[in-house]
C-alpha cells in the first residue's frame, strides 16, 4: 500500500537558492509556524488575503515595504529578521571513493572498520554522519551502541543478524533498517562475511554521539 508524504523530492524550484523573495517567504513561514499562527489568522492581522500571504510564503511574489512592515508587526519581530537566510551559505560535502576518514567510536571492536564519509549540519540544526562499516571474520559481535538520534542502515554485502533493543533483524544486501538509536543496538550474529553496510546517524547538533 502506498503512503503519501508531505515533501516532494522531485519538486523543482523556479528561483535561485539565494533569491531574496524566496528567503523572505521561507522566513515568514518559519516564524508563523513557530508562533503557531495559521495563514488565515496572520492574513487577517495584516489585512491581506490568504492567497496573497500564501504567495509571499512560497516566494511567488515580492512583498512591498509596507507589507514587510505589516508582517513584522503582526509577527512581533524586527523587520530585519525577515531577511534572515538571504545569501546564507548552504553546506555540501563531496567525498570521493576511498577517501573516507577511518574513525573510532565507543564500543568499536577489532575487525570493525568505520569510515566516516562526511559530517554536515543543516539549517534546521540537524547533524548527519554517514559511515561505511566493514566487518570481517575477526569481528566481535556486540549490540552495545547506544546514543541519541535516529540511525538508518542499508546492507551492501554479506548477511548479519542486527539487534535493536529486544528485537533482531536479518539484514541481507538491499535490506534497510531505521531505528531510534537510544536503544542498545549492533550486529549480533555475523552470518555471511565479509559484511558491509551504510550507517547514517541523524541527531541535534548539540548532542554528538560517542
Amino acid at each position: 500500500m502506498s503512503q503519501r508524504f508531505q515533501q516532494d523530492p522531485h519538486k523543482t524550484a523556479d528561483f535561485a537558492e539565494n533569491d531574496l523573495q524566496y528567503a523572505i517567504g521561507r522566513q515568514v513561514r518559519a516564524i508563523r509556524t513557530q508562533k503557531r499562527q495559521t495563514i488565515s489568522h496572520l492574513a487577517k492581522e495584516m489585512g491581506i488575503s490568504n492567497g496573497m500571504l500564501s504567495k509571499i510564503e512560497n516566494g511567488q511574489t515580492a512583498p512591498s515595504l509596507a507589507t514587510l512592515q505589516a508582517l513584522s508587526q503582526a509577527l512581533s519581530v524586527p523587520l530585519t529578521s525577515l531577511f534572515k537566510g538571504y545569501e546564507e551559505a548552504r553546506e555540501a560535502m563531496h567525498v570521493k571513493a576511498g577517501s573516507g576518514i577511518e574513525a573510532e567510536r565507543a564500543g568499536t571492536r577489532s575487525g570493525h572498520q568505520y569510515n566516516l564519509l562526511g559530517n554536515i549540519t543543516g539549517s534546521a540544526g540537524v547533524t548527519i554522519e554517514p559511515y561505511l562499516i566493514s566487518l570481517d571474520h575477526e569481528s566481535d559481535t556486540f549490540p552495545t551502541f547506544q546514543h541519541e538520534g535516529l540511525e538508518f542502515l542499508y546492507m551492501l554485502e554479506g548477511k548479519v543478524d542486527y539487534r535493536h533493543g529486544r528485537e533482531t533483524y536479518l539484514l541481507e544486501p538491499g535490506d534497510s533498517l531505521i531505528f531510534d538509536a537510544d536503544a542498545p543496538h549492533g550486529p549480533e550474529k555475523l552470518l555471511d562475511l565479509p559484511a558491509k553496510y551504510l550507517s547514517i546517524i541523524c541527531y541535534p547538533k548539540e548532542n554528538r554521539p560517542a
